[in-house]
Formats: C-alpha cells, sequence, structure tokens
C-alpha cells in the first residue's frame, strides 16, 4: 500500500523549483499557476531568497503548485489537472492538504491554488494582527511538554512525532516558556510570521471558508487523510470542512502516521519539496520504504515504488478506513464536560465519569459537553451511539473551533439505539 503525501510551510527551499521546470510543459503550467496565486511562482521558487519565500503568502501557493506540478509529472499527465496519480492514500502537511486534495480529485487543481492563494494572504494579515510566533520543541516526555505549553497559555500547533512538538502563542509566552522549558527538551524559535494553526488564525478562517463556498468538490477517489486527527474522509464535503477549520486547530501529523501503519501502508513518497515528511517517516514507521522527491531524475524511481507497493490497482480503495470517527469543537471557547457536573448526563450503567469526560458507552444526541463562548454554549454531542476511545481535551481547556475533542468508536451495546 503506497502513500503520496505533500509537505507544509517551512519545507521550501531556495531554488528547489529549478530542475522541474526543465520538464515539458512545467514552465507554462507554474505560470497559470501564477496567475491563479497572484505571484510569480517561477521566480520564487527558482531565483528568490529564502527571506523572499519565507513569506507566508508567497510560500503557501508555491508549496501547492510544486506538490500539484510534480504529481502530474509522476502521473505522466500533461493537463493542468494534477493527474491520476496511482495510489492508496494521500495525505498533506497543513497547506499540502490542498495539494493532496487536488491530487486525490476533491477539487481541481485551480481550485487548490485559489484556496491556497486565500490561505496564504488571509493568514499573513491574521498574523500582523498582534506580535505572535511558534517554538519547536525537542525531546522530553510528550504528557510534561504538553502540560508546560498549556501552563504558558500556549497552543501544542503541530504534534509532529515523539519528541516533535511545536508551541504557539504570543511572543510574551513564548518568550516565559524558554525561561522555563520542560525538562529534556529543548527549544528552537521557528523563523515564521505568526502563531499558526491557533486561535489568533480565526480571522483567516472565516476568510478561506467564504472562499471555499464557492468551490464544488468531488468525493475522493483515493483513501484521503485529515491532519486534525489523522482519519480518513470519505466525502468532498467532510474534507473541505476540515480544511477549512484547521486553519485555527493544531495539526496531529503523529496521528496520521499512526493511521498510515493501521491501514498497512508500506511505502511513502513525499512531493517536493521532499524531506521533512520522509524524515519523520523514517522513525515513526520502521519498515516503511520512503522516496523524497527532489528532483524530476527521480520519478522513474518513485514509479517503480509504486508498481512495486500499489495495493488497488484504480486507486479507488477505500476498504481499509478506520471506523473511528472524531466530534470537534462547534465554535471556539472553553471546553465543559458534561461528566463532571455540566448538562447531559447519562443514566446508563455503561456510561461512566471522569475528569477528562465520560468513558464507556453513550446514546445518540448525548451531551458530552458544551463550548462555552461570549454569544452563549454550544453542546457537543454523538450523533449516533458510541464508545468513548480517547478525550483530546480536558475540563476547562481553551478551544478553537473545529478543534478535536474526543474519538469515538460508533455503535454500541445491545439496547443504546435511542
Amino acid at each position: 500500500m503506497l502513500i503520496i503525501t505533500a509537505p507544509g510551510q517551512g519545507a521550501q527551499t531556495p531554488g528547489f523549483l529549478a530542475p522541474w521546470l526543465e520538464l515539458p510543459g512545467v514552465t507554462e503550467r507554474l505560470g497559470a499557476a501564477s496567475e491563479l496565486a497572484g505571484c510569480d511562482l517561477i521566480r520564487f521558487g527558482t531565483t528568490a531568497s529564502a527571506d523572499e519565500i519565507k513569506d507566508t503568502a508567497v510560500a503557501q501557493p508555491l508549496l501547492v503548485a510544486a506538490a500539484i506540478v510534480a504529481a502530474a509529472a509522476l502521473s505522466g499527465s500533461g493537463q493542468r489537472q494534477s493527474g491520476a496519480v496511482l495510489a492508496d492514500v494521500a495525505a498533506g502537511h497543513s497547506v499540502g492538504e490542498l495539494a493532496a486534495g487536488a491530487i486525490a480529485g476533491v477539487l481541481t487543481a485551480d481550485d487548490a491554488l485559489r484556496l491556497t492563494a486565500v490561505r496564504g494572504r488571509a493568514m499573513a494579515q491574521a498574523a500582523a494582527a498582534e506580535p505572535t510566533g511558534m517554538t519547536a520543541v525537542l525531546g522530553g516526555d510528550q504528557d510534561v511538554v504538553l502540560a508546560a505549553i498549556a501552563r504558558h497559555g500556549l497552543t501544542p500547533a503541530n504534534v509532529n512525532a515523539a519528541g516533535q512538538i511545536v508551541a504557539a502563542g504570543t511572543m510574551t509566552g513564548l518568550e516565559a516558556f524558554a525561561t522555563d522549558p520542560p525538562p529534556g527538551a529543548r527549544l528552537r524559535p521557528l523563523p515564521v510570521a505568526g502563531a499558526f494553526h491557533t486561535t489568533h488564525m480565526a480571522p483567516a478562517v472565516a476568510a478561506l471558508r467564504d472562499a471555499a463556498a464557492a468551490v464544488s468538490v468531488a468525493d475522493p477517489a483515493m483513501t484521503l487523510l485529515s491532519d486534525a486527527d489523522g482519519a480518513a474522509v470519505t466525502t468532498g464535503k467532510e474534507w473541505l470542512d476540515r480544511v477549512v477549520a484547521q486553519v485555527a486547530a493544531p495539526v496531529r501529523w503523529d496521528l496520521c502516521m499512526q493511521t498510515m501503519a493501521g491501514l498497512g501502508v508500506t511505502a511513502l513518497i513525499e512531493l517536493p519539496p521532499a524531506g521533512t515528511l520522509t524524515g519523520l517517516a523514517r522513525r515513526a514507521l520502521p519498515g516503511v520504504a520512503q522516496l523524497a522527491l527532489k528532483t524530476p531524475d527521480q520519478l522513474g524511481a518513485a514509479r517503480e515504488l509504486i508498481a512495486e507497493h500499489l495495493a488497488e490497482p484504480d486507486g479507488h480503495g477505500h476498504g481499509h478506513l478506520p471506523e473511528w470517527r472524531l466530534i470537534v469543537a462547534p465554535t471556539s471557547g472553553t471546553f465543559r464536560s458534561a461528566a463532571v457536573g455540566g448538562p447531559g448526563r447519562a443514566d446508563s450503567p455503561s456510561v461512566t465519569g471522569g475528569s477528562r469526560g465520560y468513558q464507556g458507552f453513550v446514546p445518540p444526541d448525548h451531551v458530552l459537553g458544551t463550548v462555552v463562548a461570549r454569544g452563549g454554549e454550544r453542546p457537543v454531542t454523538a450523533p449516533w451511539p458510541a464508545e468513548i476511545i480517547e478525550w483530546l481535551v480536558e475540563e476547562g481547556d481553551p478551544v478553537s473551533e473545529g478543534q478535536p475533542l474526543v474519538r469515538v468508536q460508533p455503535g454500541g451495546p445491545a439496547g443504546m439505539e435511542g
């Protein structure tokens, strides 16, 4: 089973697109992509400096265009569309999700670039509203690291793998965090414009949602993973809703890799500018063949990997989808668990309470808690009978709209149908 992955912001390096311009038709496709993005992607991908391509409004369309162009070359497509890449699974890190969506056939390459341009500009504007930033936390015990991040009012914006978490928030909070680091962890400030994938990006969510309303989507033609929780999404609408909300919610690439392992992925190809995701997979997915596709001269090796590892000849395999589902925050605010005194307490003997929320089975439409915001309270419910698998938040935690709250397994014991 083979997965195609697309990297996110920070993976770009000066001149990484230059060798791809030697392929027939690539210059024309990148020229058209530049018009959609509103910036000269050919220059930014070939001769621009590291500082120039660090700009969020530039980096994001540059990354998505590069992934789509390389995917088209890999599939042998000469069209502006991404082409039908032969893969069983697709996934993208952060903005890479838009490239993965185009590769999986959820939306056109042109629409992916239009949305990316809106996303990049809106996130840059949100970042300029107040001084915020991000700091990589390397090593340390994960629970201790997460507790330290929360103690300083920060958000674990990226949980990439064991020992690789990115804290984000105000510069004041990050400075305090730097003076009180988690034991056994190294902190490395990142050269980014702001606190991406936190509540500071809420204005960008609204801008992207407005732009997404004009986009037509189809259901994915291959298994497509979501950064929110690693779940495989089966409808285009759900995927688009998740991509919009993800702008202000943490990226859980660690859970994506858990899903890859559960699906039985045996090979991973990372599209350019490649290297980051294959590096993470090297540690988290031992035994999985990896190829960081950096230049066109690796296309032959990539096609050989596809031929060797492809499980579904037509690329439409959904037979291995995880059965669990995720319940997300309906709005931004403070999470209050019903299990510790809130509304919606269950009478079923199969439901027990706890400091983090209900455990066991819950009936359909049962209120698991609420999100308290300025405009009032919004209930958090399970629309089906379900078993609680894992709580991802605790009582009193601040949450963002679309943030994963609890992982559940639909279905329940006999008698729990309503």
